[in-house]
């Protein structure tokens, strides 16, 4: 009897011993802050005042394009516009999904008949605006003022880029999916 009397009170000061560190873990906890916003519907894209519309470049020569890998041309610039926003939502930051119509180098490819040689370039700003890199979004529309909590406008360009030497004649099309994020 003083066998298992001595061994449950072992087994009890191990179990004791065992809790220390968890009480001492304790006391140096911390505390995460989250928060967030939930707004009510997203905001409807008109491009050039047309929902989902599109933009036509000019219609430009293969010897313009073939003048060396990198040259640009037909810059066109258009306008994108957030209407019907979420009256809360102050900003709205532009992000481009959907990475079939994304270019390994930013670029958009294009799904028409001139070959693979010619991309279109976007970007942020007008004709002098830095060039958008569609695969990582970097310089992409980013804290867009929502003016009266519902509206914005973003000024970008679309230009021919050629991505390889001897660019041939035919179509050029592509298309951008893009996604915001609201403030």
């Amino acid at each position: 009897m003083t066998k298992t009397l001595l061994s449950t009170a072992f087994v009890a000061v191990l179990g004791a011993v065992a809790f220390v560190p968890a009480a001492q873990a304790a006391a140096n906890t911390g505390t995460i802050n989250i928060t967030g916003k939930v707004v009510a519907d997203t905001c409807q894209l008109n491009v050039n005042g047309v929902k989902n519309g599109s933009v036509t470049l000019p219609t430009v020569t293969t010897a313009t394009l073939n003048a060396a890998v990198g040259t640009v041309a037909g810059a066109t610039g258009f306008n994108l516009t957030l209407t019907n926003c979420d009256t809360t939502a102050t900003a709205a930051s532009l992000n481009f999904t959907g990475a079939a119509n994304n270019a390994t180098d930013g670029n958009l490819t294009n799904t028409g008949t001139a070959g693979t040689n010619v991309e279109v370039q976007l970007l942020n700003g007008g004709t002098s605006g830095p060039v958008i890199n569609t695969q990582t979004n970097a310089n992409a529309p980013a804290n867009v003022a929502l003016t009266s909590g519902s509206s914005g406008t973003i000024a970008m360009t679309a230009q021919y880029y050629t991505k390889a030497a001897s660019v041939t004649a035919g179509t050029v099309s592509t298309n951008a999916t893009v996604t915001f994020s609201y403030q």
